[in-house]
């Protein structure tokens, strides 16, 4: 049934939250059936994306027929009012590769913006059950506790740094704890969040990927910016141009106590 009034930013939240759990009890019927005889199944990943953007669809436009979907049109550069002010940033499958293979961190995520200011996101694991969410400029939450980064030590043999694949090939680093890649870019972000991480480095993103956890990152007291220490822009890159930068999510103030353990291969 279509809604006519306008909705409250409560509707509109709980809509996304009920939307990923949806979408999550739908992938996990592809979940871990990769044709075992190749490494990474791309057929597989492919249809049950399409099918997860297809039910996103469905149920947005059933609901608010008049917001909008990144990536089907370019956005509105006018301020408007209304539902039309609304845009959804949906990434329906982060962490491809353990979805396939059947390893449980991946998830699938879904902002909100209202003339491009970001309003809500929510990160959602279907097979670990974790749900991380947060409007912007409030609270963040992991389910029904409350997440704040604490406050930062010194980093020692016990710290865990979250990469990305070939990290190896592109750094030498002299970080003393752990270092490791668990393969899913928002779950990396949404663990520093949670303060189970000192920080994560980021490569090869685009703006889905980071739109939801951002939001979710910011609410608890971190952010993201590039290797160098300088501001990074995320509504830079809204018309979906690559990000060619490299970025770290860490909490506030603690950029530059992670990237002095990181020397770029010539």
């Amino acid at each position: 049934m279509t809604q006519l009034a306008n909705p409250s930013i409560e509707e509109l939240s709980q809509f996304a939250i009920d939307t990923v759990r949806r979408a999550g009890d739908e992938a996990l019927r592809y979940y871990g059936k990769g044709n075992p005889e190749v490494k990474f199944d791309e057929a597989l990943v492919t249809e049950a994306e399409l099918h997860l953007v297809d039910l996103f669809k469905n149920e947005l436009h059933a609901q608010y027929p008049e917001h909008g979907i990144f990536g089907d049109n370019l956005p509105r550069e006018d301020y408007v009012h209304g539902q039309e002010s609304y845009l959804w940033i949906y990434d329906a499958l982060d962490g491809v590769a353990n979805f396939q293979a059947g390893i449980p961190i991946w998830g699938i995520s879904l902002a909100l913006l209202e003339n491009f200011w970001p309003v809500f996101g929510v990160f959602y694991m279907p097979v670990t059950g974790d749900l991380f969410y947060a409007h912007a400029g409030q609270k963040a939450y992991w389910g029904q506790e409350e997440i704040k980064i604490p406050e930062t030590g010194e980093i020692s043999n016990e710290s865990l740094l979250l990469t990305y694949s070939r990290f190896h090939n592109h750094y030498r680093s002299t970080f003393p704890g752990k270092i490791r890649n668990l393969g899913c870019t928002a779950a990396h972000i949404c663990y520093v969040a949670r303060g189970r991480a000192e920080a994560a480095l980021l490569a090869h993103v685009s703006y889905q990927d980071l739109a939801a956890a951002q939001i979710i990152l910011k609410a608890a007291g971190g952010e993201i910016r590039k290797l160098d220490g300088t501001e990074f822009h995320l509504a830079d890159y809204l018309n979906g141009q690559r990000i060619e930068d490299h970025l770290i999510a860490a909490p506030q103030g603690a950029h530059t106590s992670v990237q002095m353990y990181l020397q770029k291969e010539v």
